[in-house]
């Protein structure tokens, strides 16, 4: 990477490495990825007075809860709204999913679900910090539910 004579680097070579991260995560985890936002869309579709600024709140929650987990650290106690937490208890059942924990049924009783490999907590917390990015970004520019209506049209 270069760096100028005062030890910095330029800014846009600082941009170029971070869209090779972004882009990282979305090319190495778009199963994780997919899965956190069908949990998002799927609330969105039950509560259309769901805003981004409830995605928002619910991923930093999660986000924290992920990383106390790993450190060792209890649950930080939160209020969340009423629209919140069911949103909270989607994602979080997608991200214990991912991570072998808990179940989810996929058709009939007593057929098979499909279980995918279980990942680790720090693919979690990158993958929800990912959406995070993407729901500011698209909350920025299309208003309080930006993020909601981009990721409907492509989240079934």
């Amino acid at each position: 990477m270069a760096v100028n004579r005062l030890g910095w680097t330029p800014v846009a070579t600082r941009r170029a490495v971070m869209v090779k991260m972004m882009s990282r995560v979305e090319d190495q985890y778009p199963d994780t990825l997919q899965n956190i936002e069908f949990g998002i869309a799927a609330t969105y579709r039950e509560q259309p007075e769901m805003s981004d600024y409830d995605v928002m709140r619910v991923l930093e929650v999660l986000i924290d809860g992920y990383k106390g987990e790993k450190i060792g650290r209890p649950p930080r106690d939160v209020r969340l709204s009423d629209v919140e937490r069911p949103l909270l208890d989607s994602v979080r059942r997608m991200c214990e999913w991912r991570l072998g924990r808990e179940r989810l049924p996929v058709g009939p009783a007593g057929s098979e679900d499909l279980a995918p490999e279980p990942t680790t907590l720090d693919v979690i917390v990158l993958c929800l910090k990912r959406v995070l990015k993407s729901v500011k970004f698209w909350n920025k520019d299309g208003g309080r539910q930006g993020y909601l209506n981009f990721v409907i049209r492509y989240v079934r």
